[in-house]
């Protein structure tokens, strides 16, 4: 699995860029992806702040991991104008009946693919040696274009997940 995404960010936005990332509960189908994209386009086409346009970026990745980015260097992001985020993801699941909000999903790299896991099954998996210390963990907390850049795809003990790993996986 190729995980090389950094050169699809935009590369005039600023390392501070506000960044949000939402998680499908599964992978979009191609047909699927090109109609989000869609989506993404116009909301980002039609994005503003107080009547001012954001200047705004989103993507689908992986299939299943939509991204947006707002480079506040221009204009800051307004409670508005981050709800109109959430109104287009929302579009996002009740178009392709997904869930787009679960944050007790974790997202893994495992045997060259992204597996979902409740995160009620963690300590399960890492004691039947699913996942381990090392396993690419997808940290979707990433805040910033520099955050996404460097620590969205980490292993698990670079992640807020190594306090919850058992001490003996070290």
């Amino acid at each position: 699995m190729n995980l090389n995404y950094a050169h699809l960010l935009p590369e005039n936005f600023a390392p501070s860029s506000r960044v949000w990332i939402y998680q499908s509960s599964r992978p979009f189908t191609m047909g699927e992806a090109l109609e989000l994209e869609e989506m993404l386009e116009q909301f980002i086409g039609e994005w503003n702040t107080h009547g001012t346009p954001v200047k705004g970026y989103g993507n689908l990745f992986f299939a299943q991991f939509v991204v947006l980015m707002a480079d506040e260097t221009a204009a800051g992001v307004s409670g508005c104008s981050t709800d109109s985020s959430v109104r287009v993801i929302k579009a996002i699941e009740e178009k392709f009946k997904v869930s787009m909000f679960d944050r007790q999903s974790l997202a893994f790299v495992v045997k060259d693919k992204i597996q979902l896991l409740p995160l009620s099954q963690l300590k399960y998996a890492i004691e039947n040696n699913f996942i381990n210390y090392d396993t690419l963990y997808f940290n979707n907390l990433a805040a910033t274009k520099e955050e996404l850049t460097s620590k969205w795809i980490v292993p698990a003990k670079e992640s807020w997940l190594a306090a919850r790993l058992p001490k003996t996986t070290v």
